[in-house]
């Protein structure tokens, strides 16, 4: 029986607060901010997959820079936010009315014009096209890539984390 306790546990534990040091936290960071580039992505490629919109609009709010993106770091860049803007997202994503029920209408007009087989809508336009009320499925965009990328995240998770105690512990086995 050992006095010291557990062999090299002290040396484990020096390790780790050196490698805490040595900038992990940097590091997390940064695989944190790449992690949501590739869920912007996910959900840029599951609305062009499901064929959301042809506006662009939605599109481009998932890409940093964009001026309808939502990119909020917090706690030291330990946390970020993404998402939207867009005041529609949602509605594609879930689904909706195309008149609001407890409008009482059953109706509403909508400017625009028509190009080809698509509704452009104008506000300006002294044409355009009368809605009935009717529910419209959602497409599911946002829901499926969260799906997709929950599993591409627990695999980079691993990945990421078996890489660093490699670095960190070489040698020490």
């Amino acid at each position: 029986m050992s006095k010291g306790g557990f062999g090299g546990l002290e040396d484990f534990i020096k390790s780790v607060d050196k490698a805490a040091k040595k900038g992990a936290k940097e590091e997390i960071k940064l695989w944190g901010e790449a992690m949501a580039f590739d869920f912007l992505d996910e959900v840029q490629n599951e609305i062009i997959r499901t064929q959301t919109v042809d506006t662009r609009r939605l599109l481009n709010s998932f890409g940093k820079g964009d001026s309808d993106n939502v990119w909020r770091i917090s706690k030291g860049g330990l946390s970020l936010e993404v998402g939207t803007n867009v005041e529609y997202a949602s509605y594609v994503n879930d689904g909706h009315f195309t008149v609001n029920p407890n409008s009482g209408k059953d109706r509403r007009w909508v400017p625009g014009y028509w190009k080809g087989d698509k509704f452009v809508y104008d506000k300006s336009a002294k044409t355009g096209m009368l809605l009935t009320i009717k529910w419209v499925d959602g497409t599911g965009y946002w829901d499926s890539a969260k799906f997709i990328f929950e599993k591409m995240f627990a695999k980079s998770l691993e990945k990421k984390l078996q890489s660093w105690m490699d670095r960190t512990f070489e040698g020490r086995a």
